[in-house]
């Protein structure tokens, strides 16, 4: 195992790896709540009709929603191919060198705290019940049995995408006409200051310095689409 390889695949907890998946949810629903929002806004500025504004809407949110789709695939499935790799070298080595496997193994549980006996029994006993487990778990923080399946990413991220571009969708078309825009900026805003928070909340980051970034990002998001469309619609483009 090299360093690179052993930096990169670190253990975690089935909590810990729920956690990260519900965290990459909020922030697909942010980026479909922030680019539908600038997308209709922009439209809105320049066109009343709603049909134009549903149109739009619905293209935006199936060509982002196709896109996270296909560049989660593309990014989990070579994720999945780098491990697949890793565990079929890690099988190898346990076929041609077994010993060196064992002393490898027993190194890292010494390195963990326990007794260089306790961890030489640890690693035998182990080792003895599955010996491919028993490394994939202590050298690359790997279940064999649960590498991430690239459809499922694709899904989810597709889902947390529409969902939160409903918001913004939704927003603009039932206000009335004079009311659209100034109720889907604060509908947005207020959206983006929850994903925000849940999502500070889910990385242990500091939750106001996140609200800030997303609000503040929406809300430039907002005003430059606001701005182009308004420039069309003076131009009678």
């Amino acid at each position: 195992m090299t360093e690179a390889a052993e930096d990169r695949y670190l253990p975690q907890t089935g909590f810990a790896a729920k956690l990260n998946w519900l965290r990459a949810g909020v922030l697909g629903a942010n980026d479909g709540i922030v680019s539908t929002a600038g997308l209709v806004v922009g439209v809105a500025a320049a066109a009343s009709s709603t049909s134009t504004i549903l149109t739009a809407g619905i293209a935006g949110i199936s060509a982002g929603a196709i896109s996270m789709a296909v560049g989660e695939y593309v990014s989990v499935s070579t994720q999945r191919d780098a491990e697949a790799a890793l565990l079929a070298q890690e099988r190898r080595e346990l076929k041609e060198d077994p010993a060196d496997e064992l002393a490898e193994l027993t190194a890292i549980y010494h390195s963990k705290g326990l007794s260089a006996e306790t961890a030489r029994q640890v690693a035998e006993e182990l080792t003895a019940y599955d010996a491919f487990a028993a490394h994939a778990e202590a050298e690359l923080g790997l279940n064999p049995d649960e590498l991430t399946n690239p459809w499922h990413a694709a899904f989810s991220s597709a889902v947390a995408f529409t969902v939160g571009a409903l918001l913004p969708l939704l927003a603009i078309l039932l206000p009335p006409t004079a009311a659209r825009i100034p109720v889907t900026m604060v509908a947005v805003l207020l959206a983006l200051a929850v994903t925000g928070s849940v999502s500070a909340w889910l990385g242990g980051s500091n939750r106001v310095r996140a609200v800030a970034r997303v609000v503040l990002g929406g809300a430039l998001a907002m005003a430059v689409t606001y701005g182009i469309g308004q420039l069309a619609d003076v131009a009678g483009i």
